[in-house]
């Protein structure tokens, strides 16, 4: 997975470990004083799920790229002064400790930066198609909550002018 040619959109999807520190490097640019990057990283526990040893995610191939691709659109209607942005994401096998998830913004102020970055992440995991299978010291799961996948334009996201939030 390399960052792209020219443009300032970069989505992808792949076995093994995700480009985080080439990601973070590729969002970089003369006009931008700040660059976000999240790394969501495969952990040891879940909710009620202690000793979690295993992670593998799965998708929907044909239509993860597409949706990364309007998550982007999305986002740079918002934010206007969005420069670059990268959407990637693992699947198959993915160890505790390693990226499963990255997402970099970049922007000439840090508020668009952060608040683009978060909406990126948010918006992923509520409208593209990936799926994780967790498996701990009580067994195996895709999940505890099954969950719909929402269109990009009705995703809730922030708004440039939101306030707080959290998880």
């Amino acid at each position: 997975m390399k960052p792209p040619a020219t443009g300032d959109n970069w989505t992808g999807l792949r076995e093994g470990p995700l480009p985080l520190e080439e990601a973070s490097a590729w969002a970089v640019h003369p006009s931008c004083g700040a660059v976000v990057t999240f790394s969501g990283t495969a952990r040891d526990h879940a909710r009620d799920r202690p000793g979690v040893t295993d992670l593998e995610y799965e998708a929907y191939v044909e239509h993860v790229i597409p949706r990364l691709d309007r998550i982007i659109d999305e986002a740079r209607s918002r934010w206007p002064d969005l420069v670059r942005m990268a959407l990637l994401h693992r699947i198959g096998p993915v160890p505790v400790t390693e990226s499963a998830v990255v997402v970099v913004a970049s922007s000439p102020h840090r508020d668009t930066a952060f608040e683009a970055a978060r909406f990126g992440i948010d918006t992923l995991k509520a409208t593209v198609p990936i799926w994780k299978r967790e498996t701990w010291e009580g067994g195996t799961s895709w999940g505890l909550e099954p969950q719909h996948i929402a269109e990009v334009e009705g995703a809730a996201g922030a708004a440039p002018d939101a306030v707080g939030g959290g998880d």
